[in-house]
């Protein structure tokens, strides 16, 4: 398959993708964030039996910082990711963006009890708000599910400076059918359990099944690390652990970034 035929074909499934969650990454989404807000980082250390924090701590030792980097941190939920790279290299400048209003104000709260500033936006990640060639390196965790992921690297390769990292960790499909069968069962009782421990609203208990479809719908480890070679990310690398059920990825912003965006552009079109 050729690379031209690649993008079309990633083209094609995140159009498909859109059309099955649209309603709910429009409509349903902002309140599902707003209730779990409170309890998110509890839910998932109970849904990970313990491991949410090794889990964390394996995705931060793999992010190289340097002193008075700027950082972006696109999808930053309740911050923990930024309080974790403050931790490591105080003087970072960090800018988190996220769209869920509640998680954010948790996450800000979290900074501040520990004498941290994180800039914080609000807005659609889908177009990110700051100019070409400005950050150093950007982390996106646990939300591509729930983005068309595609167009979202576009814009974080953008706004990174060239030869700026960009690091990325989520909750991938398996590329084992026996490991995502029942990889899928757990997570049907991990949200059935945590819905009901947290008591979760109607709007959150409402998307539980969806939770579901947008893994099966999602990309494995390998096939996230083609796209974003597609996008014209450079030194993709990737490791997983669980099966597979968790992927964390690096990629590098190459430095003669016109001649890639063109050869991008021209794929797409």
């Amino acid at each position: 398959m050729t690379s031209n035929e690649r993008a079309i074909q990633f083209s094609l499934r995140e159009d498909n993708r859109e059309q099955q969650f649209s309603q709910i990454w429009v409509e349903e989404l902002d309140d599902v964030f707003a209730d779990v807000a409170r309890y998110y980082d509890r839910a998932n250390h109970v849904a990970s039996l313990g491991l949410w924090n090794w889990l964390r701590n394996r995705f931060i030792s793999s992010i190289n910082v340097q002193s008075g980097e700027m950082v972006l941190d696109v999808c930053a939920g309740t911050n923990a990711i930024g309080i974790a790279l403050l931790n490591k290299q105080p003087d970072l400048h960090i800018y988190a963006m996220d769209r869920s209003k509640a998680m954010q104000a948790v996450g800000q709260e979290s900074a501040r009890k520990l004498g941290m500033h994180i800039d914080s936006t609000i807005g659609d990640v889908h177009v990110l708000p700051f100019p070409d060639n400005h950050f150093d390196l950007v982390t996106l965790q646990y939300a591509s599910r729930h983005l068309r992921i595609m167009d979202v690297c576009q814009e974080i390769k953008r706004v990174l400076k060239p030869g700026g990292h960009f690091y990325h960790c989520d909750m991938l499909r398996p590329a084992s059918k026996v490991v995502e069968t029942c990889y899928y069962a757990y997570l049907r009782f991990c949200l059935n359990f945590t819905g009901l421990i947290f008591r979760s609203s109607a709007s959150a208990n409402g998307c539980k099944e969806y939770f579901i479809n947008a893994l099966r719908m999602f990309y494995s480890a390998d096939e996230l690390s083609t796209m974003f070679r597609e996008v014209g990310f450079d030194e993709v690398s990737s490791q997983t652990l669980l099966g597979g059920m968790i992927g964390y990825h690096t990629a590098m912003k190459p430095h003669d970034t016109q001649e890639t965006s063109d050869q991008v552009t021209g794929q797409l079109r």
